[in-house]
């Protein structure tokens, strides 16, 4: 348990998070780490009727949207059986594609994100990721991704929306700076640049964890 890490990959729409959880999944299980790879929304109850808002067949309210992710999350924390809380006491390194930092950034776009940030609160003072990365592509090269690689586009992905949801990361990473670990990585380059800057940056992350 000394070793293993909870990790968040962070980014706006298209930028390659996803991706990049499973190949630092792959990456970790090929140096011994027992890794649980997991993302949010989740596939629960809760979870189930936000990717529904999201496709569009479900309309809501964004303070609505904003609960329903908060609901989600806890759930995602305090499972009894597949809980972020219950992974990391049994040893296993978490990697997740998005916590409570998408939640500042889409959500802040609609409306206070001070609010936002004091909703979750326990969910930080539950588990704090060791390591926030932050993928940061242009929301251009974004929607560029997303026409390519999507039949339909979901609530939040238009070109305007993204280039805001860029900014609102910005200010919670400033906001919040003090009490988190957020590294940002070039998210323009080829995936396996991508890849090496995140392995190099856990490879840091887990050997300064060792030392503690």
């Amino acid at each position: 348990m000394d070793n293993n890490l909870f990790i968040a990959l962070e980014g706006i729409d298209g930028s390659g998070k996803s991706t990049q959880a499973k190949l630092l999944a792959r990456k970790l299980e090929e140096t011994g780490h027992k890794v649980y790879l997991t993302f949010e929304p989740t596939n629960g109850m809760v979870g189930s009727v936000l990717r529904n808002i999201l496709k569009g067949n479900i309309k809501a309210d964004e303070r609505t949207i904003a609960t329903l992710f908060l609901a989600d999350r806890m759930d995602h924390l305090l499972n009894e059986d597949s809980g972020l809380v219950k992974k990391i006491s049994e040893g296993y390194t978490v990697i997740t594609d998005r916590y409570y930092f998408s939640s500042y950034a889409y959500h802040g776009t609609h409306m206070d994100m001070d609010w936002v940030i004091a909703c979750n609160k326990m969910c930080a003072d539950i588990l704090r990721p060791d390591l926030n990365i932050f993928i940061d592509v242009a929301p251009e090269i974004s929607m560029q991704r997303i026409s390519a690689n999507r039949q339909s586009t979901e609530l939040y992905e238009t070109l305007d929306n993204l280039k805001n949801v860029r900014a609102k990361y910005m200010e919670a990473f400033r906001k919040l700076g003090d009490a988190e670990t957020v590294v940002s990585i070039n998210g323009n380059q080829e995936i396996e640049a991508i890849a090496a800057d995140i392995s190099a940056l856990v490879s840091k992350q887990t050997k300064e964890k060792r030392r503690l």
